[in-house]
C-alpha cells in the first residue's frame, strides 16, 4: 500500500500491529508544543512509522524510538541518516527495560519523557508498563483512542470513570488536551483519537497498605457497572454476609447503597486498607 503523505517508498500496512500513520503537520507540531521539548530534553518515541512526528522531536538533546516492525527500519536509517541525536531500536517496548535503556543511551540517572502515537490495542499495556516499572520517565504524551483517553482522565460521577481512571489517577496526573480526527490518518481507523499529557507522581501522599490488594479491589468494585459497590464486591468476595459488608463499608466512610463510579480515589484506598483486614 502507497502512502502518498509519508516521506517513504511502498508500505505495507500491518493491521495486527495497529499501525495508523499521522502526517498532519499543525497536529504532530501541537503534539511536540504540548511536550515542551527544548535543547535539553531526553525522548522516547514508541513506534515511530515513517518518522513524521520524529522528525520533529529531534530538536530534542536525544531521542530514543522503538520500532516494533522491522520492515519499517530501512526507511526510518535512511530518512535520518544525518541525524546525530536519534538512535532507533528494532524492539517491542513490552518487552525491554525502559530505564536500563535510558540510562545506556542518555546516560545515569537521566530523566526522560515519551511523545507517541500508540497503537489501540495495546494502549493501556504500554501505559501502565511505563507507570509500573519506571522511575526516570516524568511525563508522557500519548495519543490515543478517543474513548481511552475519556477514561483515563475522567473523574467521580462521570460515565467514563472506571477502574482504569482509578489506576492512572493513583500513579499520575492525567489530563485531556485535545482531540483528533480520524480522518488525518491513514489508513483512516473508523475512531477519532485524542492527545494526553500524564505527569508521573512517583511519592504519592495517601497509599494502600497493599497495594496489590488495592488494585484487584477496584477492578472488582466496577465488575459491573449497574450494580451498587456492595452487590459488586459481594460477587468479588463471597464470604462476605451482607450484613458484614456493609459494616466495611460504614467502617470507610462509604454509603452502603454508592456505585463504584461515585468513589473518589481516596476513598478507594481507605475501602481498600479496612477490607483487607477481613480477607
Amino acid at each position: 500500500m502507497k502512502n502518498k503523505n509519508t516521506n517513504s517508498d511502498t508500505i505495507r500496512i500491518k493491521k495486527h500491529l495497529g499501525q495508523n500513520f499521522l502526517s498532519d503537520q499543525n497536529i504532530l507540531s501541537k503534539i511536540v508544543a504540548a511536550a515542551e521539548i527544548d535543547p535539553e530534553t531526553y525522548v522516547i518515541e514508541i513506534g515511530p512509522g515513517t518518522g513524521a512526528l520524529t522528525e520533529k522531536l529531534l530538536k530534542a538533546k536525544k531521542v530514543l524510538a522503538y520500532e516494533i516492525d522491522k520492515e519499517l527500519i530501512p526507511g526510518l536509517t535512511k530518512r535520518f541518516s544525518h541525524s546525530g541525536n536519534l538512535t532507533i531500536l528494532n524492539q517491542d517496548i513490552l518487552s525491554v527495560d525502559i530505564d536500563q535503556d535510558i540510562e545506556k543511551h542518555f546516560g545515569p540517572k537521566t530523566r526522560a519523557i515519551v511523545v507517541a502515537n500508540l497503537p489501540y490495542y495495546i494502549t493501556t499495556p504500554i501505559l501502565m508498563k511505563f507507570l509500573e516499572t519506571s522511575k526516570l520517565v516524568d511525563k508522557m504524551i500519548l495519543m490515543m483512542q478517543m474513548e481511552v483517553a475519556r477514561r483515563l482522565t475522567s473523574k467521580p460521577n462521570t460515565k467514563d470513570y472506571n477502574a482504569l481512571s482509578v489506576a492512572i489517577s493513583y500513579r499520575s496526573s492525567a489530563e485531556y488536551l485535545f482531540k483528533v480526527p480520524r480522518t488525518v490518518f491513514y489508513p483512516q481507523p473508523n475512531v477519532d483519537s485524542a492527545v494526553v499529557s500524564i505527569k508521573t507522581r512517583y511519592s504519592k501522599p495517601l497509599m494502600p497498605n497493599n497495594e496489590s490488594f488495592f488494585f484487584v479491589m477496584v477492578r472488582n468494585c466496577f465488575q459491573q457497572r449497574r450494580k451498587t459497590l456492595a452487590n459488586n464486591l459481594l460477587s468479588a468476595y463471597p464470604k462476605f454476609e451482607r450484613n458484614q459488608l456493609e459494616t466495611i463499608l460504614s467502617e470507610s466512610k462509604i454509603d452502603a447503597k454508592a456505585r463504584a463510579e461515585t468513589l473518589s480515589l481516596e476513598d478507594f484506598i481507605r475501602l481498600s486498607d479496612v477490607l483487607e483486614k477481613f480477607v
